[in-house]
């Protein structure tokens, strides 16, 4: 896919991996449109960065574990910038909790941001794709969707449905040239790892993380321009965490 002139529509785009997403994808030609939970000056920032190359962006509240704010969402970004050619869904967070720790809120909460959030995006956003046969649709996982993470089940499950949603959808989507692939990060150096101890980091580094160091979030975000950009990669999960999910020991 040529990115000149497409929009881009990413959630979560107001921090981390979503900002570094954004940027990446601007630098290669596309509009923007920012959808997070909060439009503060830190995505007032983001956009002066991305319309100082020349494209256009738009930002968006919007509480993406409701289905009908997913749906404006995507209304909102075919009103706003008229189009809708990628969709990349990187918005969502921890939930911490075992099996007896997580409450049933926190449970359906994980679902409500991380799956259905896709599928009520999605819905909404593949009948515009349609019309255009062609169009790039990135899910972000994580390496705790594959591997069991303690104190963490929620999360995991949740994120462990992701890779299967895009498998099912890419396969579904395949004959209207819209390809749709899931990425899975390691340990990245956003926000969400703010509440490790020096302690942990530097177990991360020396003992689980093969390559010795944290990701960044520019390290995914390039990932998501080669699945966007490149036309014959569909229905894969593909890890960016510097080896930590091919280890045994």
């Amino acid at each position: 896919m040529n990115l000149d002139g497409k929009v881009s529509l990413i959630t979560g785009g107001a921090g981390g991996i979503g900002t570094a997403t954004a940027m990446e994808l601007a630098c290669r030609g596309s509009d923007i449109m920012i959808i997070d939970q909060l439009i503060d000056g830190r995505a007032e920032a983001i956009k002066e960065k991305i319309e100082s190359l020349g494209r256009r962006c738009s930002l968006l509240a919007a509480e993406l574990s409701a289905p009908e704010e997913a749906v404006r969402s995507v209304h909102e970004t075919v009103a706003q910038m008229g189009s809708v050619d990628v969709l990349v869904h990187a918005a969502g967070g921890g939930v911490p909790g075992s099996l007896l720790q997580v409450s049933p809120e926190a449970w359906y909460g994980a679902f409500n941001i991380h799956v259905h959030a896709i599928f009520h995006l999605c819905r909404a956003a593949v009948p515009v794709m349609k019309k255009k046969r062609e169009g790039a649709i990135i899910l972000i996982s994580s390496a705790a969707g594959s591997r069991g993470c303690l104190g963490a089940i929620a999360y995991g499950v949740a994120k462990g449905a992701i890779p299967q949603f895009a498998r099912s959808l890419a396969r579904e989507l395949a004959d209207d040239n819209i390809r749709v692939n899931a990425i899975s990060p390691g340990i990245i150096r956003t926000p969400f790892q703010d509440y490790l101890t020096p302690e942990q980091v530097k177990n991360n580094i020396e003992n689980r993380i093969p390559l010795h160091r944290e990701g960044k979030p520019q390290d995914v975000a390039a990932l998501i321009a080669l699945l966007v950009t490149n036309d014959f990669i569909t229905g894969e999960t593909v890890a960016v965490d510097g080896g930590m999910s091919m280890r045994i020991v």
